[in-house]
């Protein structure tokens, strides 16, 4: 039992953990005998199941303390992020599920090589696994890390230990419907731990009206002027949106679950179930941040939540529930994490290698896949005392220096028919550079770079502006470079074409037709049709 919490509050959070491991092993019996069980659940999910779990992947520890850290500081504008995602989800449902589902694919690096090929599938899955471990998995340990040490005063490495392992346990037996049907639960106790603890705290403050009189207007101004430094309203209007399509629309993290529906109406059902769950966030997990500054005025950044939990205002008992809630919610991201992750190492680089795999190889290999994942996640935990006091904005950050690239090859992938090959992975490749080049110039002091105005400049710019800039290059690259291939490819066709009627008269033509009138009499020879040609070709 845990001493800096009531014996009511230890047994809420026991109960949780045994639900959840009792939940997953369960979903795992007899569910594994062919790879959809493992890694699709056997296409079998209804809409309820689809729209929950989407909403379960996406909200993690990080998410909760970090939206509350951007409300304390910037308010409701952070939760244009949350409306986006919600018209971005039914473009999901409406737009994408259908041609998911159709192509009969698993992941999302599978459906793009078909169009470009098997080492642009390769090179697009080997970024998103890098990406999900330092965006993903890294960031809600970050935030977990947090939780344990500021918050609960529980020793950092012991906890996230047991964390990881017993996430990574029942992912490890039952895969995709262990998974899903956790998340389930999972959602349950998340909604209600946040519930419990805005309502306590609007009680504290005296209630909405107070919240509006105490706050300056700028707290629910929703557009900030464009000059902004985090949040300009071009940026939010026009850079927003890639973010929105990269993580809900390519993101195999995300679309394993459109992949897993039973079909095309239960992705389009679910993907409103989750639209409507979307709108928690807003009033669940940016409002808290808000109260925080009024009942702490000196609170800073991701703070504000531990402000809350520890200022005694919820009472024993229900405490046990908020901090379920936050477990439930790093819980349920990491086991997408570990999933998909999984599934785009034995489907996207090990089967091509070994096409006559049988379905029990693949799913060993997805298991020691989820082994590996959770192996390496336990060496980054001793990292987690590098916090960042702004969590949420920095992610949403680093997501824009990646994500501009693959949205661009992902749209002219599918609505345009010209896109080549190679237009798709050199966009990748440069876009991708000029991406980590950001990020790494991020993290490294400012006075390296005091000399050198073209460097600073370019690290000056917003987030969200770099992420509309980075998108127009990557679709100049793949415009041009596709223009290129296909006209490149038409004259090379002209040249074959010209080749082969060539060859054909050479081999319909006998040798002792020399002089001009034999060849012209041959000419009418009704054999020398296309038809014959042909056939002595």
């Amino acid at each position: 039992m845990l001493d800096n919490l009531s014996t009511s509050d230890n047994l809420v959070i026991f109960v949780y953990f045994a639900i959840v491991l009792i939940i997953g092993l369960l979903s795992s019996k007899k569910r594994d005998k062919t790879k959809e069980d493992y890694f699709l659940a056997g296409r079998n999910l209804g809409w309820f199941t689809v729209g929950v779990s989407l909403f379960a992947t996406n909200i993690s520890s990080e998410h909760i303390i970090g939206l509350a850290g951007a409300g304390a500081t910037k308010g409701f504008v952070v939760g244009q992020f949350e409306w986006f995602a919600i018209f971005i989800l039914i473009g999901l449902g409406w737009i994408f599920a259908p041609m998911f589902i159709r192509a009969n694919v698993f992941t999302v690096p599978q459906l793009l090589g078909m169009k470009f090929g098997q080492k642009f599938r390769s090179y697009l899955t080997i970024i998103s696994l890098v990406t999900y471990f330092f965006t993903k998995i890294a960031v809600t340990l970050l935030a977990g890390g947090y939780l344990l040490r500021e918050v609960l005063k529980w020793d950092v490495f012991t906890s996230a230990v047991f964390l990881v392992l017993l996430t990574g346990i029942y992912v490890l037996v039952g895969g995709m419907l262990s998974v899903v049907r956790t998340q389930i639960f999972q959602t349950v106790i998340l909604i209600l731990g946040a519930s419990i603890l805005t309502f306590f705290g609007i009680k504290e403050i005296g209630g909405t009206d107070v919240l509006a009189s105490s706050l300056s207007a700028d707290y629910f101004s929703i557009f900030k002027p464009f000059n902004d430094p985090e949040f300009p309203w071009t940026g939010i209007l026009l850079g927003a949106p890639i973010l929105g399509i990269w993580y809900w629309c390519t993101d195999q993290y995300i679309v394993q679950r459109i992949l897993s529906a039973r079909s095309i109406e239960d992705a389009k059902k679910g993907t409103l179930l989750a639209a409507f769950l979307k709108f928690i966030p807003i009033f669940l997990f940016i409002l808290p941040g808000m109260i925080a500054v009024i009942l702490y005025p000196s609170v800073k950044g991701d703070e504000a939540f531990g402000f809350l939990l520890l200022g005694g205002l919820v009472p024993s008992g229900l405490k046990g529930f908020v901090i379920a809630g936050l477990f439930a919610a790093l819980m349920s991201s990491l086991a997408s994490a570990f999933n998909s992750s999984a599934t785009l190492i034995a489907i996207d680089l090990y089967q091509p290698r070994r096409p006559n795999a049988q379905d029990t190889e693949i799913v060993l290999i997805g298991r020691l896949a989820t082994t590996l994942i959770v192996l390496l996640t336990l060496l980054i935990i001793p990292l987690i005392k590098m916090m960042n006091a702004h969590l949420y904005i920095s992610l949403q950050s680093v997501q824009a220096f990646i994500s501009p690239p693959i949205v661009a090859v992902f749209l002219f992938g599918v609505f345009w028919k010209m896109s080549s090959k190679r237009a798709a992975l050199i966009t990748l490749l440069l876009g991708g550079a000029i991406g980590l080049l950001r990020i790494i110039f991020s993290f490294m002091p400012i006075p390296v770079f005091l000399d050198f105005e073209i460097i600073n400049s370019f690290i000056r710019i917003n987030f969200l502006h770099f992420a509309i800039l980075l998108f127009l290059f990557s679709s100049s690259i793949m415009i041009f470079v596709s223009i290129y291939d296909n006209k490149y490819h038409r004259e090379k066709s002209k040249i074959g074409s010209q080749e082969l009627k060539n060859l054909e008269y050479q081999l319909a033509v006998p040798k002792f037709y020399e002089d001009k009138k034999s060849l012209k009499d041959f000419s009418n020879k009704p054999y020398l049709t296309k038809q014959t040609t042909s056939t002595t070709l």
